[in-house]
């Protein structure tokens, strides 16, 4: 959609989720925490700065920031779904090709920058997304439910019962164990690739953790929670949740109030289990108690990201809050060339063959460090979309998907091309 089009709100909150996203990957995986040992862990985190940082993080940014990110993907769908029809056009055409182009971006960052990419899962993803284009709200609440509230409980449930009932409870254990450790083996291989000085080798390295990983239980249940954070967002635009404010004004207030709620419990019950874990009172390779977490850990993402949701719905109605808002709406803009910047940034401070500084730094300077790199983008997304109408990413995007070069420089205002005729 053309500037003009656009929900200033949307771009402000996605500008916010990205800057979210980004500390979440710093601290998971660029700076290689994913992918260390207990004993390095506990080497970065001792000192006490570290461990509130750490805490902090888990409970408000953790997976909080790539829900909302992901749930602005399916209402962003919405919107451009409900402007087709109002045109008299179709979106299907249009949109697949925009998904096909984004699979394209999307696979060239997975194999060829960083193996935490979600574009190739959002396009894939977005088709089945279209889908539920003509659906009811109640069967796209329905499936929501099911991925986001069944999908957590029933896999793990199924992954510990199985192997109970097939090969008895000893050997189920065994197997979880060697499942446990075949992955942490696949991950201590992309740690020491990803050290190694040799960009070819961190490379290869990437694609094998790529191949690995790809058909996974762990990333098909996630996969089934994107595409109910996309339903989310579906409902979410068609009720005008964050289009019209004033009409879900106490829509957003009980979001807040049960976001933080719920947020607290959900997200305060996993940071007790993580530190029973961590003290050794719980015993972290039985999977006998594990299988209700995702369902909690679920719960705790979604209440707390709604509540993110709230209050930027709500500050909106707030004067001064423009300034703030003004800030994040050119990050938001331009989101696929800050995310891709963002990767290529990273691996260039982080890999061996560059700065060198995977699983040396503790979360403390990983945030100074991430918090700077976005300062930088903020000023740079303001600069550049004064001069054009898209990013480059999007620029190259929105080109592919027409097939044709579309025009990137912003048009000279009535005023100035007057004075400039003069």
């Amino acid at each position: 959609m053309d500037a003009t089009e656009r929900v200033a709100l949307l771009d402000a909150l996605r500008g916010f989720a990205l800057w979210g996203v980004f500390v979440s990957n710093s601290i998971t995986w660029f700076s290689g925490r994913a992918m260390m040992q207990r004993d390095q862990l506990l080497a970065l985190d001792t000192p006490f700065l570290e461990a509130a940082l750490r805490t902090v993080y888990d409970f408000t940014i953790n997976q909080k920031f790539m829900t909302l990110f992901t749930f602005l993907f399916g209402l962003g769908f919405s919107i451009q779904f409900a402007r087709s029809e109002a045109r008299g056009t179709s979106i299907l055409q249009l949109y697949s090709r925009r998904l096909l182009v984004l699979l394209g971006i999307g696979a060239f960052h997975h194999y060829a920058i960083w193996c935490g990419d979600v574009l190739e899962t959002y396009a894939l993803l977005g088709f089945a997304l279209m889908l539920f284009r003509n659906s009811s709200n109640r069967t796209v609440l329905i499936w929501a439910v099911l991925l986001l509230g069944v999908v957590p409980l029933v896999v793990p449930a199924l992954m510990r019962l199985v192997p109970v009932w097939m090969y008895g409870a000893e050997a189920a254990a065994e197997a979880a164990k060697a499942r446990q450790a075949l992955m942490m083996a696949g991950r201590t291989q992309l740690l020491e690739a990803l050290s190694s000085d040799s960009f070819w080798t961190s490379l290869a390295g990437t694609a094998r953790f790529n191949v690995d990983s790809y058909l996974s239980i762990n990333r098909i249940t996630w996969m089934c929670s994107v595409l109910g954070r996309f339903l989310l967002g579906l409902l979410a635009g068609r009720y005008l949740l964050l289009q019209d404010l004033e009409r879900n004004r106490r829509v957003h207030l009980r979001m807040l109030f049960w976001g933080l709620f719920l947020g607290a419990i959900g997200n305060g019950t996993l940071l007790v289990i993580g530190q029973m874990r961590r003290s050794g009172l719980l015993d972290a390779s039985s999977s006998s108690w594990t299988w209700p977490l995702g369902g909690i850990q679920e719960v705790g993402f979604l209440a707390l990201a709604g509540a993110y949701v709230a209050i930027f719905a709500l500050l909106a109605r707030r004067g001064w809050c423009q300034r703030f808002f003004n800030l994040l709406m050119p990050v938001g803009r331009m989101a696929l060339t800050n995310y891709l910047m963002q990767s290529v940034v990273s691996v260039c401070i982080y890999n061996g063959w560059g700065l060198g500084l995977i699983a040396k730094l503790p979360p403390s300077r990983v945030i100074l460090l991430s918090l700077g790199i976005f300062v930088v983008q903020v000023v740079f997304s303001r600069w550049w979309l004064t001069r054009f109408r898209f990013g480059p990413a999007e620029w190259l995007w929105r080109s592919l998907t027409y097939g044709r070069a579309q025009p990137m420089k912003v048009a000279p205002r009535q005023d100035e091309a007057g004075a400039a005729a003069a």
